[in-house]
């Protein structure tokens, strides 16, 4: 039992801190079509709209059909170790919890993408599902390759080598692989005097479950509600309710909003969801879509959404902006804890951040003149 855990766990140590590296090597397994610009993530059909779309244009709808979880087709007995009582784990996510015992990493209600259109606009059709069924199939898969590039020495594995992920035929099709999208957000300080910046988080390894050691947008979380009330469920199928809540987490700290609350929250009074909401009112915080990209490591996706916040409302939304959370602490230069949004930066920093958040900054950065109005 121990060498079998020993084992797994040195994979996911190995490749603990070359997640970017590992993501890239995997998406040459796709095809060209398949592979965003870039060539660093991959993207479905309809996925990426040809423009910028403002967040309020983007239609959702929401299908509480009952669906069947997609099942992996090929045995997991390769990614999934043996308990300390000689029995193979059931689930990826309990031998991450017993191993691993990673602070956050909790089963919570998520909202499942079952289907992107793409005509005269962006239109998103979602369901339900729950956290740990969409963790335990993007890491199997993710688990199976990192071993296979450990093998193999440094070389990109082939297809036939990975079974449980060449046992999923279409990986964009929401009805043979499951998928819950969360949402990243970049966000930009707007200040045409001084500059505008924008805010990189660094995430801890120690406390989450993935993608730790990597620097990335902020705020970031899973698109879930933000209680564990079945009437939250639909109340709280907004992409924007979602980015309140991750900004007041993330930013200011507030555990009672990060989606495992009792109490339903009133987005027009409380705070701080009435301030950001007055704000975007206003015109000072405008929120943009920039369509869903998948990690090819993970075979996870992601919506992508930049914010930028002119500089006086950043800074009384934020005065009280902690430097560090539950997940990670903010990254910055020159004694501050945001970075310039400048060409130099964005080139600079492209090593440091997970694949998605590069490829992210890096179209924001292409976008510029649209999102800063410059």
């Amino acid at each position: 039992m121990r060498r079998s855990q020993d084992g797994w766990l040195a994979v996911r140590a190995a490749t603990a801190r070359r997640g970017r590296e590992l993501s890239e090597l995997a998406a040459w397994l796709y095809p060209e079509s398949a592979r965003a610009r870039g060539g660093h993530v991959l993207a479905g059909p309809g996925w990426l709209p040809d423009t910028l779309i403002p967040l309020h244009d983007v239609r959702l709808e929401f299908d509480d059909t009952p669906l069947a979880v997609p099942p992996l087709t090929a045995p997991l007995d390769d990614v999934l170790p043996l308990t300390d009582r000689g029995e193979r784990y059931h689930s990826y996510s309990r031998a991450v919890r017993d191993l691993v015992r990673p602070r956050l990493l909790e089963n919570r209600v998520s909202y499942r993408l079952l289907g992107v259109h793409a005509d005269g606009g962006l239109a998103l059709r979602f369901g339900t599902t729950t956290l740990f069924e969409v963790f335990d199939a993007k890491e199997c898969v993710a688990h199976e390759f990192k071993a296979a590039f450990l093998r193999s020495k440094g070389s990109v594995p082939r297809l036939r080598d990975l079974p449980i992920r060449a046992g999923v035929v279409d990986p964009f099709d929401p009805g043979r692989w499951l998928m819950s999208p969360g949402i990243s957000t970049l966000t930009i300080r707007h200040d045409p005097r001084a500059g505008h910046r924008f805010v990189l988080h660094q995430r801890d390894s120690s406390a989450v479950a993935d993608g730790g050691g990597m620097c990335a947008v902020m705020p970031s979380g899973e698109f879930q509600p933000s209680t564990t009330a079945t009437v939250d469920v639909r109340n709280d199928f907004s992409l924007w309710h979602n980015i309140m809540r991750e900004y007041s987490e993330e930013f200011l700290g507030d555990p009672e909003h990060d989606g495992a609350g009792t109490r339903a929250i009133d987005y027009a009074r409380d705070e701080p969801f009435a301030a950001f909401g007055e704000a975007r009112a206003a015109g000072a915080f405008r929120v943009w879509h920039c369509g869903l990209v998948m990690d090819a490591l993970t075979l996870g996706p992601t919506q992508r959404t930049v914010a930028v916040i002119d500089a006086p409302t950043y800074d009384a939304l934020f005065r009280d902006l902690v430097h560090a959370n539950d997940e990670g602490h903010l990254v910055g230069e020159g004694g501050r804890i945001d970075m310039p949004f400048t060409a130099d930066a964005v080139d600079r920093l492209q090593p440091r951040m997970s694949s998605g958040s590069a490829s992210l900054l890096r179209m924001a950065w292409h976008h510029r003149r649209l999102l800063l109005g410059d």
